[in-house]
């Protein structure tokens, strides 16, 4: 059974504060796709959020027979620690930094912008890789499923948001296995809604607590998802 939390945010309640809920990504992915089909909307397009988020997209596009494509985002991190991010950048050169973060870690201005090239420079690259030279999809009016393996602070998957409505999506719904309680609020007042089977609060939060199979997807396993999509979208 879906319910829902704060307005337009559903979750499974047997699942709520439970970890290691998930066997891998591919079985999220089944559980999402049982969720959105019971939904009461018409998307016709997922776009997965590489990495970790093309694995729980391909299931969905393969069991709900909708478009598949990749929407390239990638946190700017800190110079001394890559698994924390300051910002992120979009495919579309969207750039958002966390000035609240900022105000108290003391990078300088230089730093800042070294590490928004560098951000950049990774983005440009993936979307090369992923997608070759294919252009975007027109979004206009599309109803779009915004897909990624879970959400810590959501400040990456809202600049995804950010850059796929200026790209003229009619509606935008964001679907993730996992997600931390107090993150999944400011996402929902920015889309039509937010399923995520698995809410935990508290103040230690991992993604990859959700699942009991749990390693980083590399490019070549991002090939093989995307060519048995039947649809691969490099050239």
């Amino acid at each position: 059974m879906v319910t829902s939390l704060p307005p337009g945010v559903f979750d499974l309640p047997h699942l709520r504060e439970k970890t290691r809920v998930f066997s891998d990504r591919a079985q999220a992915g089944e559980i999402l796709a049982d969720v959105l089909d019971a939904a009461p909307s018409s998307p016709d397009l997922v776009l997965g959020i590489p990495a970790g988020g093309l694995p729980v997209a391909a299931v969905i596009h393969r069991r709900l027979g909708l478009d598949l494509d990749v929407a390239v985002v990638s946190k700017i991190t800190l110079p001394w620690n890559t698994e924390a991010g300051y910002g992120a950048v979009a495919f579309d050169g969207t750039v958002r930094l966390n000035q609240a973060m900022l105000a108290h870690i003391g990078l300088s201005p230089q730093q800042i912008k070294e590490g928004i090239e560098k951000t950049r420079r990774k983005v440009r690259r993936r979307v090369r890789r992923l997608r070759g030279g294919r252009p975007w999809p027109d979004l206009t009016r599309r109803a779009v499923i915004l897909v990624d393996d879970g959400i810590a602070s959501g400040f990456t998957l809202r600049v995804a948001v950010e850059a796929i409505r200026k790209a003229g999506a009619g509606s935008i719904t964001v679907a993730v296995p996992t997600g931390h309680r107090a993150s999944l609020p400011p996402i929902a007042s920015a889309v039509s809604a937010v399923y995520c089977p698995n809410i935990r609060g508290g103040m230690r939060f991992a993604v990859a607590d959700a699942y009991a199979n749990w390693s980083d997807v590399t490019a070549e396993e991002l090939d093989a998802l995307l060519a048995k999509s039947g649809q691969p979208l490099r050239q």
